[in-house]
């Protein structure tokens, strides 16, 4: 597997990013010929790489009423009990399709032998608890020793809707790959525990034209939603969020048309929703589906048979990478929950504490193994 560095350059602003990816067919249309420069480079045009990922989208009045029932649902939808069953046999069925993931530890890491586990996992209400004031959505200190311990063993990844440095200001461990910005937005570890010395980063910003975008709506999100008491508009940076967590339900539509007056402006910019909030994304095709495949790529597993990647979230965001590990046919998605949800994830856990319990789990497992190894 032979690995390259793609220089992803913009000729008006001098910008240029450099990524260390293996072969991609992601990027198998837009690359030039190889430089002859030293450390074999690869120069991608901005332009033909946004060309590449941009769908058209949009917004209409007609919307207004689509989206307040999304939001009244929640993410992801959950499954509707048929008239016939039970609230009981119907959670019943679900779990024999999502089996809880601690139960079936020893299914998934069976799955494991002879392959590399990935770790990838969300943040807010799978490392954290979902709390109303999205500023204090603290990881504890356990959590924090448990997702370490997983990294010193496991590659692992932070997959967030949130900014990149805002997650790693809660999480705090150097040596994570974070993907913020639901994926537009990721750098790979400073260090690691089997090289103290600062490696060279992965770096990725697919989306760096609407910055200046984002800005203008966060900005213009702060002043119209002001009205509405409890809404918060958080600027992620490549995209923007609205939280109506705290928001009196009868003033949803209110907030989704102050959200609609500002997007019908921008037509180059989409409107989706995680867990109470309204995201507002550059239309591009980037999700954290395909920032699930493009960091398997930087690692070295395009293509590759030898690698299980595990995806842990709760959010409708994180259906994109549950779909891309189903679609792939490997690895599982695990999706955190404590009721019947529709997803494309092959396991469930009701609440981080089961997560912290299964990194656990996973942990001593691997130490086992590796001392097994070495008795050999």
């Amino acid at each position: 597997m032979t690995k390259q560095n793609v220089v992803v350059s913009d000729v008006k602003s001098g910008l240029a990013i450099t990524v260390a990816v293996s072969n991609s067919s992601l990027f198998s249309s837009a690359v030039q010929k190889p430089l002859t420069t030293p450390g074999g480079y690869i120069t991608i045009s901005r332009s033909k790489l946004l060309k590449k990922l941009e769908e058209t989208g949009g917004v209409t009045e007609g919307r207004i009423n689509a989206w307040v029932e999304s939001m009244r649902a929640s993410s992801p939808t959950r499954i509707r009990p048929a008239v016939s069953l039970t609230p009981n046999r119907d959670e019943n069925s679900w779990m024999l399709k999502h089996p809880s993931a601690l139960n079936m530890f020893e299914e998934i890491t069976n799955a494991s032998k002879g392959k590399q586990i990935v770790m990838f996992l969300d943040y807010d209400g799978t490392l954290s608890p979902i709390v109303d004031d999205p500023d204090r959505a603290f990881m504890s200190e356990s959590m924090r020793r448990a997702v370490r311990d997983v990294a010193r063993y496991f590659p692992t990844a932070i997959v967030s809707g949130r900014c990149r440095d805002k997650v790693y200001s809660f999480v705090r461990l150097a040596e994570l790959y974070y993907a913020g910005s639901h994926g537009m937005d990721i750098k790979g570890p400073t260090k690691s525990y089997k090289n103290k010395k600062r490696n060279q980063p992965v770096l990725f910003q697919p989306a760096n034209e609407f910055l200046p975008m984002i800005d203008e709506v966060y900005k213009a999100l702060l002043e119209k939603t002001k009205s509405t008491p409890g809404a918060k508009v958080e600027n992620n940076r490549f995209c923007v969020s609205v939280h109506f967590r705290c928001v009196d339900e009868k003033s949803w539509t209110e907030l989704a048309e102050q959200v609609r007056s500002v997007l019908k402006e921008y037509p180059k910019l989409r409107l989706t929703q995680g867990r109470k909030v309204l995201e507002i994304r550059p239309t591009i095709k980037w999700d954290k589906g395909k920032a699930l495949e493009f960091l398997l790529e930087s690692l070295g597993f395009a293509n590759c048979n030898n690698v299980l990647p595990l995806y842990i979230g709760d959010d409708r965001t994180d259906e994109d990478a549950f779909k891309v590990l189903r679609d792939r046919g490997q690895g599982f998605g695990i999706l955190v929950s404590k009721v019947p949800k529709e997803t494309n994830a092959s396991y469930s856990l009701q609440e981080p504490s089961e997560v912290m319990d299964f990194l656990h789990r996973l942990v001593e497992w691997k130490r086992m193994s590796v001392r097994g190894h070495s008795r050999v």
